[in-house]
């Protein structure tokens, strides 16, 4: 029988430092957790069979198994070795399959089982319900490293367009405090949620934001004439035409497009949705794909430098936007579809259409509710296209003064 031993608890383990050799320190039930000369910590489990002390059974390393997990598979092994049999194989087999936690969605389960622990219910709760509303559902499935600034933004725009800014920041905040764990753990290099400022969630700004047309122009001409890569261009030009998410465009595959159609078909996986979302375009978006296309280069529409095999970062046209040092105040690129969906609405009365049913209640939901009848689309992109013109002659005219 394995010695009793007093049980260990989350905060005592993470205290416990290396030293010149490497030792143990039990848990209880034969349970230990060896300490590394690296600093690294590892789940054994000691036990004796057939009345001889047995070479430890490794469990598995610290960062990716619980302390309640490895106390629960000590269970097993302990009740394995009581009929006799060697829980070595079984160890082994374990280890194999066991999901390494390198997924978001099962890293916030790790979090939730050993950092919860002594906090009240009601923190408890409002946490996992934070993660289990709102961040899962959309990154849960994204490798820990793969989560951007931009993601953690994408969520909270979505959580203030129904009308909660205070649980947007309450959001970001359980992200922030989740990769702050992630990164004692050895998991996580960095935290994207601490790059995004409180105040760009919680401002009143920040969620009313809508370009002039003399901005939409300036900008588009300076993003025009810069030197950045064309395909970029054209994708920050498309962001405004086809009032998409950052992330739905910069993901979109060659397969999604029916240019003949004039359609854009955004898978529902894609998406997180019941169903598929289509997107009408304009002849300019039309034009500027087929110029895309004739550099096709794999199966995404705007592939990485690095490799084709995959989209461009989503932070690449945050990024391109921010060294153009455009005099626009308080812009971000999310943005582009308030904008639109305030313009269209104009557009709408000016066509003597129906306003009413370009009314959204939401940021969000707005480009879904105005993108049909098609001749609305081809009339925001056509002023778009008079804004540019107006741009480029207001350029010229400050030049030639």
């Amino acid at each position: 029988m394995p010695r009793l031993a007093a049980p260990l608890t989350e905060s005592q383990i993470r205290a416990l430092e290396p030293r010149a050799t490497r030792y143990c320190v039990a848990d209880g039930n034969g349970l230990v957790i060896e300490v590394m000369t690296t600093g690294a910590k590892v789940w054994r489990f000691r036990y004796t069979l057939n009345g001889k002390r047995q070479p430890l059974a490794t469990i598995g390393d610290y960062r990716m198994i619980s302390l309640r997990v490895a106390r629960a598979k000590a269970q097993r092994y302990a009740e394995m070795v009581a009929q006799g049999i060697s829980p070595v194989a079984t160890a082994r087999r374990d280890r194999g399959v066991e999901s390494k936690t390198d997924v978001l969605r099962d890293a916030a389960e790790l979090y939730l089982a050993t950092e919860m622990t002594g906090k009240s219910a009601e923190y408890r709760r409002t946490t996992r319900r934070a993660l289990d509303k709102d961040v899962l559902p959309a990154i849960g499935g994204k490798a820990i490293k793969a989560v951007s600034a931009d993601d953690i933004v994408d969520i909270c725009e979505r959580i203030k367009s129904r009308g909660s800014p205070k649980m947007a920041l309450h959001t970001r905040n359980v992200v922030k405090r989740l990769y702050a764990y992630l990164i004692a753990r050895q998991l996580a290099t960095s935290n994207p949620a601490e790059i995004v400022p409180a105040r760009s969630i919680a401002t009143f700004e920040s969620r009313t934001r809508v370009l002039s047309g003399d901005e939409i122009g300036a900008m588009l001409h300076a993003i025009d004439a810069s030197s950045i890569r064309r395909p970029l261009k054209l994708a920050l030009h498309l962001l405004v035409l086809t009032m998409a998410r950052k992330s739905d465009l910069v993901e979109a595959t060659w397969a999604e497009f029916d240019l003949d159609r004039a359609l854009w078909t955004i898978p529902a996986a894609r998406l997180n949705k019941e169903r598929d979302h289509e997107i009408d375009l304009p002849h300019q978006a039309v034009s500027m794909l087929r110029e895309l296309r004739q550099a096709k280069n794999g199966k995404f529409v705007f592939p990485s430098v690095r490799g084709n095999d995959r989209p461009i970062a989503k932070s690449t046209l945050n990024q391109a936007i921010k060294a153009l040092g455009l005099d626009v105040e308080h812009f971000v690129l999310h943005d582009f579809r308030r904008t639109a969906a305030a313009h269209l609405r104009e557009i709408a009365a000016q066509l003597d259409s129906d306003p009413a049913a370009l009314k959204s209640t939401s940021d969000d939901a707005a480009p879904d509710d105005i993108g049909k009848p098609r001749p609305r689309l081809q009339a925001w992109a056509d002023f778009v296209d008079l804004q540019i013109e107006r741009g480029r002659r207001q350029k010229a005219s400050s030049n030639s003064v």
